[in-house]
């Protein structure tokens, strides 16, 4: 992509940002005319060139820019609209016949659902609690039923990461406008709403950890000129130094070890003249992280030292590491002593914390979740979705990416659960299969 088209796009987007703060109205206009233009956009092309796969992108990448200017028709609008535009691409390209894994997972998810109607299904929010633990299974099934052995040369890899990291430009530039004096804020070592531009700091910090790695495979792979370099690491920095001073951990932190795993596996990958390169970038990202650490630490008055030495403001130590999710996982995990082999239903969890802490509290942890609400079928569902890519792996050493997608899938599911679109998404990203050559590619019917 050339200098002016790139700096175009991310201008572009920067505005989005900037109008939906100040006319926070037109949320709605820019999320379903987007998902219309998608749509014109995969049936014009006929998905030819995975039109359906990129608009998807943009979606995950949209999803909590959407939610925190109230963009949505009901809350889980993007994930449904990802799904509908994925079974489109479906439609007109096919999916892999031997696509069992995902099969397989799909069937285990249904014993629970069963058991879930016959103990919980009186419960007025039954639908609703359904819907929102499963929305995010489902969307993961049909986006690795269209990426499941699929192939595609890495440089569509790249355009599909683009397509998810602008809107999250859109995202950055709205929170920043949101505190625009940030020294007045931080009076604690908890997550940070104000930070987050108003809206949960745990999700704003997946999505921002999510676009540091992906500037950085620009910066590394995918710069063209050494203005789109300046650009991209400018840009990784800024990310990364917005994602810390939400206070939310779990995205910094992942999206550091996905940094780590990809700059890891490229040092195997090159050459001698390669290595250096990406070494001298490395130093230079480390340097980058250094200030960025210092700067947060001087804005947020310490604060941020205390929050990852898990103290609070006055430099005790909690007693609670993982700001409360102890006791949501603990009720988890009493559904599955209760109920070793089917679990106790989907949105037991939920029902069951209503009836302990009187309070509604939906899971943080997507592997307690599955394995509470559906039993052992829940343990071999998880044990099939981390195995499967590490198998296709072994004749896909070309996937770059495939490592850095699974860290950010299971890592994300153990603070975010599946509450965004994006860990189903990225997961089904590790199913692809690389080739180097067009001709190796066929296409499905």
């Amino acid at each position: 992509m050339k200098n002016r088209e790139y700096i175009k796009f991310i201008l572009i987007h920067l505005l989005i940002g900037l109008i939906l703060y100040f006319i926070p109205s037109l949320s709605k206009i820019y999320s379903f005319g987007t998902f219309i233009i998608a749509l014109i956009w995969v049936f014009r092309n006929k998905n030819a060139n995975d039109e359906a796969l990129k608009a998807a992108a943009y979606f995950v990448g949209s999803e909590i820019l959407i939610r925190m200017t109230y963009g949505y028709f009901f809350y889980e609008h993007t994930k449904y609209i990802v799904i509908i535009i994925l079974l489109l691409g479906i439609y007109f390209k096919g999916f892999a016949k031997n696509a069992f894994p995902i099969w397989t997972f799909a069937l285990l998810l249904i014993p629970g659902l069963f058991v879930a109607m016959l103990d919980i299904g009186h419960d007025p929010r039954f639908r609703q609690m359904v819907l929102f633990n499963l929305s995010g299974p489902i969307c993961l099934i049909v986006a690795s039923l269209y990426c499941y052995m699929y192939k595609i040369k890495i440089e569509k890899i790249y355009e599909v990461l683009l397509f998810i990291g602008l809107p999250i430009l859109s995202t950055l530039v709205y929170i920043i406008i949101f505190t625009p004096n940030l020294k007045d804020y931080f009076k604690h070592t908890g997550s940070q709403f104000a930070t987050s531009g108003g809206f949960g700091p745990n999700q704003v910090a997946t999505i921002l950890g999510l676009g540091m790695f992906i500037f950085l495979s620009r910066v590394l792979l995918n710069s063209k000129s050494k203005l789109q370099l300046i650009i991209n690491l400018i840009l990784t920095l800024l990310l990364s130094y917005r994602c810390l001073i939400t206070f939310s951990r779990g995205g910094l932190i992942t999206g550091i070890i996905m940094m780590v795993l990809l700059i890891g596996i490229l040092t195997f990958k090159v050459n001698s003249l390669g290595r250096f390169k990406v070494y001298k970038f490395f130093i230079i990202l480390a340097f980058g992280l250094l200030l960025v650490w210092t700067y947060s630490t001087f804005i947020t008055s310490g604060f941020i030292e205390k929050r990852y030495l898990n103290q609070d403001a006055l430099g005790r130590e909690k007693a609670d590491l993982l700001s409360g999710r102890e006791k949501i996982s603990r009720t988890e995990i009493d559904l599955f002593l209760n109920n070793p082999f089917l679990g106790g239903g989907v949105g037991s969890g939920t029902v069951l914390r209503k009836e302990f802490y009187e309070a509604s509290v939906a899971s943080h942890n997507e592997i307690t979740r599955m394995i509470g609400e559906h039993g052992t079928l829940g343990i071999l569902s998880l044990i099939l979705l981390l195995t499967t890519p590490l198998i296709l792996y072994i004749d896909n050493k070309n996937h770059l990416f495939l490592l850095c997608f699974l860290a950010f899938w299971f890592l994300t599911l153990n603070h975010a659960a599946m509450r965004i679109a994006a860990p189903a998404f990225i997961y089904s990203l590790t199913l692809l299969k690389i080739i180097k050559d067009e001709k190796h590619i066929i296409r499905r019917k």
